[in-house]
């Protein structure tokens, strides 16, 4: 409590900033997917086709626009970024045209899944050092409590108003609340804390790598695998929540609580990897994290009520808690902070990439024949290779460390 209480203003930004990140992620777009589809004439491949442009342009925005965050204060880019986020919720209430959606979602992606997460993590790397793994634990708390949360508003908003008068709400609440609140909190701004170095906490060999060298070193492409895997999964597994329904015969309304199971079980989970990311090092959860997400796919295909969707989805939750973690850690621990706003860029673009791809690729799969819950196998297979795969990057990375502390 005592860490909670001296940090309170930055933890709040973080929290604040990764709730905020809800209005551009899958799960709370995917909620309108019906009645986007109808609006605009759309199949299930279709609309995952124009998601996944959208998305992919938007991750290579993020890696030209994503330096920023090295060289803007927060407190200027946190406005700006949600003050375009708000624009493309007005545009998602008022668009009619399919092109205008795609530009739609794309800015909805960009600066929700992309520069608020971005920008979160970026921050809460570069304050926090020798509590990085709680500060991540912490501040990765607002992604559990908008998909927990988010779901029902939503689902009763769009019932009550309908869907694009619930877009204009998220408009107003992004103008009213997400931005002041943001301005008061970042009034102030905050030097790393946890070490004694004033600059920042350096990666491997002592040294604060460029995006250059860290794209010229076999590591960080060894990474990729399992950087692509819990963002391609994670999202396919919401985007297609309504058609999962659809083929089960549930309720829209019925998937609820399996929101609140995957959020219970991603907030439990990242606290406690948040804990032993700080004792051990995040490249130990490496070969761990995928194996519950293997385990809910494999549960998906014989689900036969919401409940157990909600159990697939709760195993999800447990993989998306460590890959939250591991994601804010294991880029500052391997290359440092001084760059880490370039660096995190190009991680997080190749997450954006994976969400991109899945609901373009499996929705094609889906207009093939092959429902969602048909597909749960091969991708479960998927998690359990890669698991496998990084045990010896994680003594890889166990080397390195051990060659950095050797004597010159």
């Amino acid at each position: 409590m005592t860490f909670i209480r001296e940090n309170a203003r930055w933890l709040a930004t973080g929290l604040l900033l990764s709730l905020g990140s809800s209005f551009g992620q899958t799960f709370f777009i995917s909620l309108f997917a019906g009645e986007i589809r109808e609006t605009y004439g759309l199949t299930d491949g279709q609309w995952g086709g124009l998601y996944t442009i959208a998305t992919l342009s938007s991750a290579a925005l993020l890696i030209a626009f994503g330096g920023r965050a090295d060289t803007m204060r927060l407190s200027r880019l946190a406005v700006i970024v949600a003050a375009v986020l708000a624009v493309a919720a007005i545009l998602m209430a008022v668009g009619q045209s399919v092109w205008l959606l795609v530009v739609t979602v794309f800015l909805l992606r960009f600066c929700g899944q992309g520069m608020m997460t971005h920008m979160k993590a970026t921050a809460m790397a570069r304050w926090f050092v020798a509590t990085r793994g709680r500060a991540m634990a912490i501040t990765n708390l607002g992604y559990p409590a908008g998909e927990a949360v988010l779901p029902f508003l939503v689902i009763a908003s769009v019932a009550a108003i309908g869907w694009r008068a619930t877009w204009g709400v998220t408009a107003a609440v992004i103008v009213l609340v997400l931005i002041p609140v943001l301005v008061l909190l970042l009034a102030q701004d905050r030097a790393p804390s946890g070490s004694a170095g004033a600059t920042g906490s350096a990666g491997l060999f002592g040294r604060h790598w460029t995006r250059s060298e860290v794209l010229a070193h076999p590591l960080f492409y060894a990474l990729i695998p399992f950087l692509l895997t819990p963002g391609f999964i994670g999202t396919v597994v919401y985007f297609h929540a309504v058609h999962v329904a659809e083929v089960k015969g549930w309720e829209l309304i019925e998937l609820g609580p399996s929101y609140t199971t995957y959020a219970l079980a991603s907030v439990t989970v990242g606290f406690l990897s948040g804990g032993l990311v700080d004792r051990f090092g995040p490249e130990k959860l490496l070969p761990l994290a995928l194996i519950p997400m293997a385990t809910g796919m494999f549960l998906i295909g014989p689900a036969e009520t919401p409940f157990a969707w909600a159990m697939a989805l709760g195993l999800v939750g447990v993989t998306q808690g460590m890959a939250a973690t591991l994601g804010g850690t294991l880029m500052p621990s391997l290359f440092g902070t001084n760059h880490l706003g370039s660096v995190r860029a190009i991680a997080v673009a190749i997450m954006v990439v994976s969400t991109a791809i899945g609901p373009g690729l499996t929705g094609w799969v889906i207009d093939r024949g092959v429902t969602y819950p048909e597909q749960g196998v091969a991708q479960g297979l998927w998690c359990l290779f890669i698991s496998a795969a990084m045990v010896p990057v994680m003594l890889w990375v166990g080397r390195l460390n051990k060659s950095e502390r050797a004597p010159v």
